[in-house]
């Protein structure tokens, strides 16, 4: 049997978002980011079927558009980047759904924290730069329970509002460059 080519992919960090949603005081929501963060991709041959994929964060590059909350996501109540200064993801399958969706599943790690998680990944296509670079895109999304990875702060206010939910939407859009 004729083994395939191992091909490898890095996210493009100019052209991709890492983003995550939470509900506060359950009747808003406040849109975060993470603004540095990397991760690469290894298919067998050209297909995406069965890739491989490592991703981390820098937990200290979060930004909720307020710095006070900012320091607060950094401190000991929540990601405590002091002693966990990176968010990983490691995958453990990707499977192909139909033409453009797939399920991605892997471990996700988080203030020292590991959990499985599956999220959906659509693919939105591959073009090639001006560059003669090949790029691709895909747009991930799920929901995890941020106290699975310890991130148990909580508060309620006087009339009995939870501050922050306990569900947390993440939503990627992200473009990966072929390598070499």
């Amino acid at each position: 049997m004729e083994t395939l080519a191992k091909t490898t992919w890095a996210i493009d960090p100019t052209h991709s978002e890492v983003q995550f949603k939470v509900k506060h005081l359950v009747i808003s929501t406040v849109t975060g980011s993470f603004k540095s963060f990397e991760g690469t991709l290894e298919t067998d041959g050209d297909s995406f079927e069965g890739a491989f994929i490592q991703f981390s964060a820098d937990v200290n590059s979060i930004d909720t558009n307020m710095s006070q909350r900012d320091a607060h996501l950094k401190s000991a109540d929540f990601f405590d980047a002091e002693n966990h200064p990176k968010l990983t993801f490691v995958s453990t399958s990707f499977t192909q759904k139909d033409e453009d969706e797939y399920t991605l599943v892997g471990d996700l790690t988080m203030r020292g924290v590991s959990k499985s998680v599956t999220l959906s990944a659509t693919y939105g296509g591959q073009m090639v730069d001006f560059y003669g670079n090949t790029k691709a895109g895909f747009e991930i999304s799920g929901k995890v329970n941020r106290k699975d990875f310890g991130l148990n702060w909580s508060a309620v206010t006087e009339a009995g509002g939870v501050v922050v939910s306990d569900e947390v939407k993440l939503h990627f859009n992200i473009q990966i460059a072929k390598q070499g």
